[in-house]
């Protein structure tokens, strides 16, 4: 039996949540195609009879303009840390940037193997690939490279392959049907969260957050509230949509993929709080988890 755990660390908007459900072969992180969708430690869970390894999605680390974006920060830099193996997350359209040596910089001082996943390959080149290869290679020592294309689930077997090397544990840390530690609570705040991503304007999803309050779960239907909090009216009014119609979107988007997730019917209730400032706000950052990592 081998265990380990793994991290994966990147710039915002690489697609490291599509590819830790390509590697779960479970949704258990949601996407979007805007930038820091995950804003939370989200663990998932792949398991084979002498193999288990265990996935951490980290946000991505960015220039933090709040505490929020301090905290995030955080969060993943705390990953780099007591893991077996980094997986560093790139898009393959896009060249080094300064987030790319700012990540490579500090993870030469971890000393730990770093993997270069090279994500998106389905949108490039076989020449344009080769290129990003010697161009990454050429700034740091990755103990491998594997391309990949998450969201077509390509090359994933041979990225699982190559992380099997590095797995130093010996011991079974979860249960073999567990894909995720999440909680469903969590899970469900998340999927709320991701459709609001999904159906509102740009500068909506920096502003707002998820959080499921109650759960109630009875024979044959659990009842679940969730509060929305934004950080101004007019995100607040946006969020609602003409007489409520983006709401109710939202609410029936998220509860069709709750009921798949619980396996029963599901009453959604969603409530949407303004909260001026919640970013900043230490105490509020504290209730909804955001600073167990500072």
């Amino acid at each position: 039996m081998r265990s380990g755990f793994v991290s994966l660390i990147g710039r915002p908007n690489v697609g490291k949540s599509t590819l830790i459900n390509a590697l779960v072969d479970q949704k258990i992180a949601i996407t979007s195609d805007k930038a820091q969708t995950t804003r939370n430690i989200i663990q998932g869970i792949y398991n084979e009879p002498d193999y288990q390894i265990v996935f951490i999605d980290t946000p991505g680390i960015h220039k933090p303009s709040s505490k929020l974006g301090r905290a995030l920060n955080k969060q993943s830099y705390s990953f780099m840390k007591e893991v077996d193996a980094v997986l560093f997350v790139i898009d393959a359209a896009q060249g080094i940037g300064k987030g790319d040596r700012f990540i490579m910089e500090n993870l030469e001082k971890s000393k730990l193997p770093v993997i270069l996943v090279i994500n998106k390959i389905d949108k490039i080149s076989d020449e344009a690939l080769l290129y990003t290869i010697n161009e990454y290679k050429d700034v740091f020592p990755f103990a491998d490279i594997v391309p990949v294309s998450a969201l077509k689930k390509d090359n994933i077997e041979r990225l699982i392959k190559v992380i099997k090397k590095y797995l130093k544990d010996e011991v079974k840390y979860f249960e073999d049907d567990l894909v995720t530690s999440n909680s469903i609570r969590f899970m469900v705040g998340e999927i709320v969260r991701e459709k609001l991503l999904n159906v509102t304007i740009e500068e909506v999803p920096h502003s707002l957050t998820c959080q499921c309050v109650s759960y109630n779960e009875k024979k044959d239907i659990v009842h679940i509230n969730v509060d929305i909090i934004v950080d101004r009216d007019s995100i607040k009014k946006i969020v609602i949509g003409k007489n409520g119609d983006r709401l109710k979107q939202i609410g029936s988007l998220a509860r069709k993929e709750i009921e798949e997730l619980v396996d029963k019917k599901v009453y959604l209730e969603l409530f949407v709080k303004t909260v001026k400032n919640w970013k900043d706000k230490e105490s509020y950052l504290n209730e909804l988890g955001f600073l167990d990592f500072q």
